[in-house]
């Protein structure tokens, strides 16, 4: 059960910054019905949940097997996780175009999919966050902390959603960069703990 939280908190601070997903589902909620920003969001959970999952035992699992690849990525893993930390309590000008456009099934599955797997940022941030900490994790905790991680992206982005299509009215620049400043100080707490790893195996 503590694997499991430990992959809940570490998913909600991973998902919960205000980046091109989250901007996503915000704008679907502010611009559709809340029955279809729901539908919206359940894409972009499938598809966050699978780029989460191959990040995590994809490289996590090549790492296990070279250690000299573990020391490389575990070091450069928490460096990045840090600078995206304090990227995020820097002011962000990321901004929410509140314009109707209803968008076809197909073209809404195909908006999630490059905001997700098109996104070289998410990527290469899943691969060094998830993977190294998979490199750390005794063999039987992975499954709970994945699905901690996995259930950090349902309740994010469902919660989200239905908050904001809710109180439309009540989110401004404000109210989203308070999320980010307590994200990205989480954040940079778990890079800490990526480095203190790599710093205790050498």
């Amino acid at each position: 059960m503590h694997f499991f939280f430990q992959g809940l908190t570490m998913g909600l601070a991973y998902v919960a910054p205000i980046g091109m997903q989250n901007l996503f589902v915000i704008n679907s909620a502010l611009t559709h019905t809340r029955r279809r920003a729901l539908l919206t969001t359940f894409i972009v959970i499938f598809f966050d949940i699978a780029l989460s999952i191959s990040c995590f035992f994809g490289i996590g699992l090549v790492m296990k097997n070279y250690k000299w690849l573990q020391l490389v990525i575990l070091l450069l893993g928490s460096l990045i996780v840090i600078y995206i930390g304090i990227g995020l309590l820097r002011p962000n000008k990321s901004e929410i175009h509140n314009t109707r456009s209803p968008s076809s099934i197909k073209k809404t599955t195909t908006k999630a999919f490059i905001v997700t797997w098109a996104n070289p940022q998410a990527i290469i941030d899943g691969t060094m966050m998830l993977g190294a900490f998979n490199a750390t994790l005794p063999v039987s905790s992975s499954t709970p902390f994945i699905t901690g991680v996995a259930s950090a992206s349902l309740i994010w982005f469902t919660s989200l959603t239905l908050i904001i299509s809710m109180f439309s009215n009540w989110f401004n620049p404000k109210v989203l960069r308070y999320i980010n400043i307590i994200c990205g100080s989480i954040i940079i707490i778990y890079g800490l703990k990526l480095l203190y790893s790599f710093l205790t195996i050498i």
